[in-house]
């Protein structure tokens, strides 16, 4: 069955082509993180291979979700060849960890709710136990060439990493957290801070149109809000939350 290997593809009409035609795949962090761990547990000839596939088009379609990514590549038979790339996804206990300790970052929570994945992300999942990026893969293909991965799997590894480019939280709902529901928790652990008491409008009826606080009607002072919330809910980059806080409660 060796002659697979030297065989020439089915030219496909429409397929997904990489955007990077020559030299490295990949331009992000993440995306290069990815790559990084390919070329370091898979063969470099079938990699090389797998990336000629990519640039020419032979991809038909990639579907990602939590725990697996199913494609189809176009080889040199007739029918496609079926690829599934597996992770492991992480429970919805272990989701609510991760989305706790991100939220309590501000750096991180300001990144991703702003559509950049932090470098330390990384790190944040490590200290919880767990990996951002797998270390190893579980894959499959239905074609019959030897040696491991194909040139199929290759293209659509490949492929995946200028995904991961395009939009980083495919990272993240490949390991079990859609963008949708990440950043509805961020979003809202960030509004909690805001919440302000509502008073029914009957309640305040009688002082409605009464002037405001004084020192004889101290009863009248709103509650003052924490001085350095604009900085928690706004963060600045680098440091200088920390360099701004103190002069903020000092105001405050």
């Amino acid at each position: 069955m060796a002659w697979f290997d030297g065989s020439r593809p089915i030219k496909v009409e429409g397929g997904i082509r990489a955007r990077t035609q020559r030299g490295s795949i990949g331009s992000t962090w993440w995306s290069r993180r990815f790559i990084d761990i390919l070329e370091r547990i898979c063969d470099k000839g079938r990699l090389s291979r797998g990336r000629a596939y990519a640039r020419r088009g032979q991809v038909l379609s990639i579907d990602l979700s939590a725990g697996e990514v199913r494609a189809a590549v176009q080889g040199s038979r007739r029918d496609p060849y079926e690829v599934v790339i597996r992770i492991e996804a992480y429970a919805e206990s272990r989701w609510a960890a991760l989305e706790e300790a991100i939220a309590a970052q501000a750096v991180y929570r300001a990144k991703l709710l702003a559509g950049e994945m932090p470098v330390e992300i990384e790190e944040l999942f490590a200290a919880m136990g767990v990996d951002l990026f797998p270390r190893d893969l579980d894959m499959d293909c239905s074609c019959p060439d030897w040696g491991f991965p194909c040139k199929h799997l290759s293209a659509v590894l490949y492929l995946l990493a200028e995904s991961f480019d395009d939009d980083p939280f495919l990272v993240l709902a490949w390991r079990g957290r859609t963008r949708e529901q990440l950043l509805g928790f961020l979003a809202g652990d960030t509004s909690e801070e805001l919440q302000v008491e509502d008073v029914p409008f009957a309640d305040r009826l009688a002082d409605f149109y009464a002037a405001g606080a004084t020192a004889h009607r101290p009863e009248r002072r709103p509650t003052a809000a924490a001085p350095d919330l604009l900085l928690r809910v706004f963060p600045p980059p680098a440091d200088l939350a920390r360099v701004l806080g103190p002069a903020y409660r000092r105001l405050g």
